[in-house]
């Protein structure tokens, strides 16, 4: 059993920071007609509300709209040929297809490529690897403002809140730093990490820091697979993922337990990669594993990809949690008392996925008095 690491203390209730925008309404691949069908996609806006009426119910927190950070955090992190890609595809493509519609794509870039497309036509299939990741004419302003929603969350934690909550949606976890796909157009902890990187705290009497460390701790059911290359020679950031193995579900190519970092960021990646039907009891025992790992790094920072598609039930997970497994797994991560930025990644079970939320982000809510 993991033990806080300060048993006897009392805790406070602190309303926690919310961050959240309607914007991410105007992202809907749901309503997308594709080839005269409508496209189906997992990550529908209910996602979101379900999750913020669950939480206004609760009153955990203290909802806030994201402020504007403009694209210098985002070009930290993704390519600047790709960010412009991702701003005007919709447009480029009407353009030159001469109808508006989703941007799909067609070829995908091999292994081997020798060059980078000079025009539209080729783009789509050279900055994505997946089918399932449309762009739609609000793609962009979503992507966009949920990142702004991540960056926020970051300033309050930077301005002394002990945990701050990003609704993000779209998801992040699975974006490159010149690739999109699993639903993913930017990612969102990545950018929150890189950017707290550049806001070291005081340290202690005695030491000095140069630069911040931030440790990513990825909970989805999913690998993040695009946080983990985003960081994989980078010794500042420690990335920790607990998923589904690579040989059972998405994004198959990412995600064993030999995938260490290079470089000098050899030794800061670690996978858990769990089997189907994993329960309660061993994703507690695996957590606990990354957990001793993290305390041992001692960042300076702390950032959560929170997924809620390890539930039972959900329609592309294939673990076994309970919502009493996802509060005890919420329960654990909060007793490290690390200032922490928690980013919604998946879920997608929607009569649970507000009470999951709550259930996960109500021990980020106490924290030990001074």
């Amino acid at each position: 059993m993991w033990e806080t690491s300060k048993p006897h203390r009392l805790l406070a209730k602190i309303p926690m920071h919310i961050i959240y925008t309607d914007r991410h309404l105007h992202h809907d691949p749901a309503h997308a007609v594709i080839d005269g069908k409508v496209f189906d996609s997992e990550d529908t806006p209910e996602r979101a509300e379900t999750i913020l009426r669950a939480i206004q119910k609760a009153s955990i927190g203290q909802v806030y709209p994201p402020t504007d950070h403009h694209l210098s955090p985002i070009l930290a992190v993704h390519d600047r040929g790709f960010v412009q890609y991702l701003r005007t595809a919709y447009t480029e493509n009407t353009k030159a297809y001469g109808t508006p519609g989703a941007v799909l794509v067609q070829t995908f870039a091999p292994r081997n490529l020798r060059r980078k497309p000079n025009r539209f036509f080729g783009l789509p299939g050279y900055y994505s690897y997946g089918v399932g990741t449309p762009v739609l004419e609000g793609t962009w302003e979503a992507a966009y403002w949920s990142a702004q929603c991540a960056l926020t969350a970051a300033d309050a934690v930077v301005g002394g809140e002990h945990a701050a909550y990003a609704l993000c949606r779209p998801p992040g976890h699975h974006a490159a730093a010149d690739l999109f796909g699993g639903l993913c157009y930017l990612n969102n902890a990545a950018i929150v990490a890189r950017y707290l990187q550049q806001r070291t705290p005081l340290p202690p009497a005695g030491e000095r820091w140069s630069e911040a460390k931030v440790a990513i701790l990825d909970i989805d059911y999913h690998h993040g697979n695009g946080t983990q290359e985003i960081f994989y020679s980078d010794p500042k950031v420690l990335y920790c993922s607990l998923h589904a193995h690579p040989d059972d579900d998405y994004p198959y190519f990412w995600g064993t337990e030999d995938e260490t970092g290079q470089g000098e960021g050899k030794s800061y990646n670690h996978n858990w990669p769990l089997p189907q039907g994993t329960t309660d009891a061993d994703y507690l025992a695996t957590l606990n594993e990354a957990l001793a790992i993290i305390v041992d790094y001692r960042p300076h920072w702390f950032v959560i990809s929170a997924g809620f598609d390890t539930l039972a039930g959900d329609s592309i997970g294939g673990f076994k949690l309970t919502l009493k497994g996802i509060g005890e797994i919420g329960k654990r991560i909060a007793s490290l008392n690390l200032p922490t930025v928690i980013v919604q990644e998946g879920g997608y079970l929607l009569e649970k996925l507000g009470e999951a939320a709550v259930t996960f982000l109500k021990p980020f809510s106490s924290h030990d008095r001074d």
